[in-house]
């Protein structure tokens, strides 16, 4: 069940429907809105699938897409395969990812972000560093 506050703001998205998908990088959801998918399939529809990279790479980016819609009551169900391979068990995190959402296990996201593996610091200054484009000193 979504919490209220998101259903209010994907009440503009709700009737068009989403994709739920596996991530590509980690064991969790990732919940597209329609028209998110739809750009991202747009970019994706322009790859030569004559190369076989190409072609791979599409079959495991769609593989176990499912379209699902959010009921009058805040509802999304995630069909079996999906839960399975997201390892979710009882209780959920719902994460925002920019223009999607993504959907954890509640362990593993804490685990995930836990950053045991990863120096953040270090992360952002190689992700963002070099980021100014608005001319105005702020990355």
């Amino acid at each position: 069940m979504l919490p209220a506050p998101l259903k209010k703001q994907l009440a503009d998205t709700l009737q068009d429907g989403f994709v739920l998908k596996r991530s590509v990088f980690q064991p969790c959801l990732e919940l597209y809105p329609m028209q998110e998918w739809n750009l991202m399939m747009g970019k994706i529809n322009k790859l030569n699938r004559f190369v076989k990279k190409n072609n791979d790479f599409i079959r495991r980016f769609t593989a176990g897409v499912k379209v699902v819609e959010i009921d009058n009551l805040g509802r999304l169900l995630v069909p079996k395969d999906l839960v399975a391979f997201s390892h979710i068990s009882k209780d959920i995190v719902l994460s925002s990812a920019v223009n999607i959402i993504e959907i954890w296990d509640k362990d593993l996201y804490e685990k995930s972000i836990a950053g045991d593996d990863i120096d953040f610091a270090d992360l952002a200054e190689d992700v963002m560093g070099n980021n100014n484009d608005d001319n105005n000193g702020l990355s």
